[in-house]
């Protein structure tokens, strides 16, 4: 079979190879993958971001996968023989509360990934597609639609009228925008394009904000909340945004520590936090119970992902250097 892995640090260190057809044993699922998202975080694994959170060779790419079951082991009651399926991001965190093993287990990191025509998956590490989605749609769910279902439904408790602050428009951003609206909130979007900013409007977005035009924007999302600021903030930024988000949120509010798209390091605020009451949270996806939470959701609303591109696999570079370039809008796939 093919499978697109990272031999060494770098990007010119991921490449298409050949792998033996894999076989499910006892408990385990065979899957015919067709379709992959990428997410930020991949780029940060082929850099070696993740330091010893991550395999730097021989690590197959991705974590966000979708397909058909092409065989099962013996035991495995979940699934049969031709069910379309989705990967969950961590193989081992079903439910409760993440450990350190369960994190452990996160795809394309330490665990191998899903950019390959076939993957063995235990059969707890899978949820079914819903049938309102095409495979492309699934694979773009485990990471960045259940980590905004996770800041905004999971932690936040987001009610009907609450307002709701979202950087940028890739995938988290846009999920978290969706699911905002399903809940009946008010949302608030900012971008450094104003092509894009109608594209959010068209989705729902009831405020926009240009941050290049605007570099004050924490400033201009109070004002558009009368002095009030926002109840929650989806902040997928890192240092570059946070000084701006923390400015943007009311007090009690909630800011959604997601990415570091802008940096990972910066000078806290520990006053401007203390003082006003804000709860800071960091974000890492969730567990399958969450997952399939989400996805009873998402079939009930019959909401579709947004998809910006979908590449071939044999063009895996091409995929990873329109993401790296910050130029699309949603998600982008490589068809498998």
């Amino acid at each position: 079979m093919k499978a697109v892995v990272l031999t060494a640090t770098g990007s010119q260190n991921v490449k298409l190879v050949r792998r033996p057809k894999p076989r499910p044993a006892a408990g385990e699922v065979l899957v015919r993958l067709t379709a992959a998202a990428l997410n930020y975080r991949d780029l940060v694994v082929v850099n070696g971001g993740y330091g010893s959170m991550q395999r730097t060779s021989d690590l197959v790419m991705l974590s966000d996968g979708a397909g058909k079951v092409a065989a099962i082991g013996d035991g495995v009651r979940r699934f049969k023989r031709g069910d379309r399926v989705a990967s969950t991001f961590f193989d081992d965190w079903v439910a409760g509360e993440p450990t350190q093993e369960k994190l452990n287990s996160a795809l394309g990191a330490l665990v191998d990934g899903v950019l390959a025509e076939y993957r063995v998956f235990p059969e707890r590490a899978l949820v079914a597609t819903p049938d309102n989605l095409s495979d492309a749609e699934a694979a773009t769910l485990p990471c960045a639609a259940l980590t905004a279902w996770s800041a905004l439904i999971t932690q936040g408790g987001l009610r009907p009228g609450e307002t709701v602050l979202v950087l940028g428009t890739g995938g988290v951003s846009l999920f978290a925008l969706q699911f905002a609206k399903l809940a009946g909130a008010c949302v608030i979007a900012t971008s450094s394009s104003d092509r894009k900013l109608k594209k959010v409007r068209k989705l729902g977005a009831d405020h926009v904000i240009n941050y290049k035009t605007t570099p004050d924007w924490g400033k201009q999302v109070v004002a558009i909340t009368g002095g009030r600021g926002v109840d929650h903030v989806v902040e997928v930024g890192g240092a570059g945004t946070l000084k701006q988000s923390l400015r943007a949120v009311r007090a009690g509010g909630r800011v959604y520590l997601i990415g570091v798209l802008s940096g990972a390091k910066h000078d806290l605020m520990l006053p401007f936090i203390l003082t006003r009451n804000v709860r800071v949270q960091g974000i890492t996806v969730g567990s399958r119970e969450q997952f399939e939470a989400m996805l009873r959701a998402i079939a009930h609303a019959r909401l579709r992902p947004v998809i910006d591109r979908i590449y071939p696999m044999a063009r895996f570079a091409d995929a990873f250097d329109h993401l790296a370039a910050g130029r699309h809008f949603g998600k982008v796939v490589i068809a498998i």
